[in-house]
This record gives structure tokens, C-alpha cells and sequence, in this order.
């Protein structure tokens, strides 16, 4: 069981050691898949110079040693990563010293936004990246404590961080013509209105263990379970706080939602579709299809997988959640649609069904790079 920082009380209850090295360290060193290439990797591979500030998700070419050895040796965590050539992460790792301040200090007054403004201007100002991934993560933080509506003060913080990378490049126009630009979200979010459990579905039922982060849940089948996947799917039928539930199912992928039932499977380059299309509506669900698929068809994903009801929100594995704030993770389009800004690229550089898995792509064309066969669409990786 990998709990990526839910909650403190989720961390604790997988167990904070193992919980701080899943997010810091296992992450990018074991759970992305070792057949697949990363963006960095990609980039460093064709001689290039890529960059990550606070980006949790960083598997790179170039080893990195922790800052902080003697705390790494005490709790049993790796005392390297391989990243970005430059690679800045929470002052844990920070290939170049830039005279950043420490940047867990107050998340609601945008201090992790702060350290990435500074790291960026210093990279910036010395012109040392291709490619920088900037994260930017504290109008989420704010925005699951007062709602997408009420954070508005955080997300100013956060244009002032990227202001400060256009200041350093002597200003917008000066720097737009030194680098192309591609600024959105890694996700929506939505209001959450009402709470509800998904591991009560365990005590319920023998065998199973149900799991929740969000706005989204996993149910898994264990020894001695006596039910099927399709089964456990029926049960939640009734359950108001599930909105879609997937399931595979003789090499299908099979959706549900409000009783009535989807079955796909890609064929070729196309899908196959069979029963109601409503279920994954595209205006609702938008790319459900494919998400769904690639969803269902990762190693470690559940039996079954739950998608929130707009309003809703499953409690994580330590009881805790955001009720009265905001959340994200359901196939819904609130929580799926994100904002996008491009400059310096060509023009209509997306498909019209685009998501954010087209962004890295994106960026290893604009260098004259091939996508690597791990970063191909499903329906691309079909017709190669």
C-alpha cells in the first residue's frame, strides 16, 4: 500500500517513514515503470539541459545526493536520486546552491511558491536550462482548505512566482523570445459538499480492502474473497457517493453509472465500444475512454476503481478530508479540465481530444526529439 501524502493522518496510519520515502524517493526511483522514459531522461539523452523545481515526479539521468545525509541514513531512505541535470526539490535536493530560503515554511503564505520563484529567477538570470518544469503547488494546498473559489489570494502569489522568471529574463517580451512557454494545471478542482467512506465497503465485505485519496478509490480482491469484480462493481450501484465505477472484465474495460453499464476495448487504433454511451459522455467525462483504459490497465490499480460524485469526497486512510474545500481526482470534468497558455510553439499544436499526457511530447518535438513508445497515446502505441 503507497500513501503519497493524503494527509499527516493517512501518513501515519500507512507509517510516516514509508510514506515520506514512497513520496520523496520511490516515487520516481521504483514505482515509474523502469520500460518507460521520462521527459528528463529523454531530454538529457539528446544532449539537452532539463531543469525541475519541486516536481515530484523527477527521474532523471544525473545523480543527486540528499542534503540532509545523516536524517536519510536514520530513517532507512536512499541517500541519492537520479533527476534533472538541475534539480531543485524542497531544499532536500538542490544541485546548485542559489541562496533560496527554506521552502516548507508557511504553505497558506505561498512560501513553497516563494522558493521556486527565487530557484527560477537564479537559473533563469544564468540562462542554464533547455527545459525547466516549473511547479508551482501552493494554490492547491489553499484551494483544498477554502475551495477553488476562496484561494484566490494563492494563486496571485503563484503569478508573482512566474513574474519573477519573466523579470529575470529582462521581461515578457525578452524572455518569450528566448523560451517557448507552456503554463497549466496538473488538474482541476471542485467544491467538496458531502463525505463519504469507501473503506466502510471493507468491513463489509471479507476479503476486500478499499482505499481512497480524494475524490477517487480503488477496491482490491484478496485471498478469500468470494466475490468478482463485476459483484463488488453492482454493490456501489446504490452508493450515492459513486459516480462511475470501472471494472475489466473478459479484456474489456467495463463503466458503469446509475445502473446502466459501457463496455470498450481498443481495437487497432479504434475503439470498440458496446451498450450505453452516456456513461462516459464526452462532455462529462472528457477523454473517459481512454483514461479509464489506461487507468484499469496499470499493474498495481485496483479491482475496482471509484469516481466521485460531483460534490463528493472519500475520506483518506487516516479518516481526514475537505469538506468545506476543494478536491479533484473523479473522471468529472471540474476536476479534469485544466487552463492552458502557449507561446513560442506552433500554432494549434495539440489534437482536438488533447490531454496533459501530450505536454511532454509536446516539448520533446519542439527540440526535434521522438516521443519514446512509454509516451505514446493508446491508440498511437496500437498503430506502431
Amino acid at each position: 500500500m503507497v500513501e503519497y501524502g493524503s494527509s499527516f493522518s493517512a501518513m501515519r496510519a500507512a507509517g510516516t517513514r514509508r510514506s515520506i520515502r514512497d513520496t520523496i524517493f520511490a516515487m520516481s526511483g521504483e514505482h515509474v515503470a523502469a520500460s518507460a522514459t521520462t521527459v528528463f531522461e529523454a531530454l538529457e539523452d539528446g544532449g539537452l539541459e532539463p531543469a525541475a523545481i519541486n516536481f515530484t515526479c523527477y527521474r532523471g539521468r544525473t545523480r543527486h545526493e540528499i542534503r540532509l545525509p545523516s536524517v536519510a541514513r536514520r530513517n532507512r531512505w536512499y541517500g541519492s536520486v537520479l533527476g534533472p541535470r538541475h534539480f531543485f526539490f524542497f531544499n532536500v535536493f538542490e544541485s546548485e546552491r542559489t541562496g533560496a530560503p527554506l521552502a516548507v515554511r508557511s504553505r497558506l503564505e505561498g512560501s513553497i511558491d516563494e522558493y521556486a520563484g527565487i530557484v527560477g529567477r537564479w537559473l533563469v538570470t544564468r540562462d542554464a536550462f533547455d527545459f525547466l518544469v516549473f511547479y508551482l503547488p501552493d494554490y492547491d494546498f489553499a484551494s483544498h482548505i477554502a475551495g477553488p473559489d476562496g484561494s484566490l489570494d494563492a494563486l496571485e502569489r503563484s503569478d508573482g512566482a512566474l513574474a519573477r522568471l519573466l523579470e529575470a529574463g529582462g521581461g515578457a517580451e525578452e524572455f518569450l523570445d528566448r523560451y517557448a512557454v507552456l503554463v497549466c494545471s496538473d488538474h482541476g478542482q471542485t467544491a467538496v459538499e458531502r463525505l463519504a467512506r469507501l473503506d466502510a465497503f471493507s468491513a463489509r465485505e471479507p476479503g476486500v480492502l478499499a482505499l481512497a485519496s480524494n475524490r477517487a478509490g480503488m477496491i482490491y480482491r484478496l485471498d478469500g474473497c468470494r466475490l468478482d469484480a463485476r459483484s463488488l462493481a453492482e454493490r456501489l450501484d446504490d452508493e450515492p457517493a459513486a459516480d462511475v465505477v470501472l471494472f475489466r472484465e473478459d479484456g474489456a474495460a467495463v463503466a458503469r453509472r446509475d445502473g446502466s453499464e459501457l463496455r470498450f476495448a481498443l481495437d487497432g487504433d479504434e475503439w470498440r465500444v458496446e451498450g450505453d454511451p452516456s456513461v462516459l459522455e464526452p462532455e462529462r467525462y472528457p477523454n473517459g475512454l481512454e483514461r479509464s483504459w489506461r487507468a484499469l490497465l496499470c499493474p498495481t490499480a485496483g479491482d475496482v476503481l471509484v469516481s466521485a460524485t460531483e460534490g463528493w469526497e472519500f475520506a483518506d486512510l487516516g479518516g481526514r478530508h475537505h469538506l468545506g474545500g476543494g478536491s479533484h481526482g473523479s473522471l468529472l470534468a471540474g476536476d479534469s479540465t485544466v487552463p492552458l497558455i502557449a507561446a513560442g510553439l506552433d500554432e494549434h499544436p495539440f489534437p482536438p481530444d488533447a490531454g496533459i499526457t501530450d505536454l511532454a511530447p509536446l516539448a520533446l518535438a519542439h527540440f526535434g526529439l521522438p516521443a519514446p513508445a512509454s509516451m505514446r497515446r493508446p491508440r498511437e502505441a496500437a498503430r506502431a
